[in-house]
């Protein structure tokens, strides 16, 4: 006797396989509409039929999804651009772009901010000696380094 081993069905999978079974049902309507009246068989009643199987596929396709945990969320603005005839994949590389984009503008202004830092903590130090201690402790908060708070001349000339 042999023991299979079975992967655990996600969420997905069982979305998945059910949205396949509405599709098909969806052809089979197709079916039943081109060949509606054309055979000698009762077809209003296959064809009610069919649209009843579609209704129960779409019920249940509703419930797993509405108490599934572990399907991906998609964003609305990608349902929409699919929904107007465009490729997803364009999408993707637009969004990887302007993300691209806006990571250098926060790049840049943080490096602006970091150099602000550092003059503003070099004139502070050399200006009032006496509150140092706190610029440094500043300048270390946010990521800085103890040299770039200046020291009085007298001071750094000593040293």
């Amino acid at each position: 006797m042999r023991l299979r081993i079975m992967a655990p069905v996600s969420d997905q999978d069982v979305v998945e396989k059910q949205v396949k079974e509405a599709i098909q049902d969806l052809y089979q309507i197709m079916v039943q509409t081109n060949a509606y009246d054309l055979t000698s068989r009762p077809s209003n009643q296959v064809l009610e039929a069919a649209f009843k199987q579609l209704d129960s596929q779409l019920l249940k396709i509703h419930n797993t999804a509405s108490h599934a945990t572990t399907l991906p969320s998609i964003p609305p603005e990608l349902i929409q651009y699919v929904d107007n005839g465009r490729n997803p994949d364009i999408y993707t590389r637009e969004f990887v772009e302007l993300a691209r984009k806006g990571n250098q503008l926060m790049k840049g202004k943080m490096d602006a901010f970091s150099s602000f830092r550092n003059i503003l903590a070099n004139e502070m130090g050399i200006t009032m000696p006496e509150i140092r201690d706190d610029v440094v402790k500043v300048v270390l908060a946010t990521g800085g380094k103890e040299e770039v708070v200046g020291r009085e001349k007298a001071e750094a000339e000593g040293h």
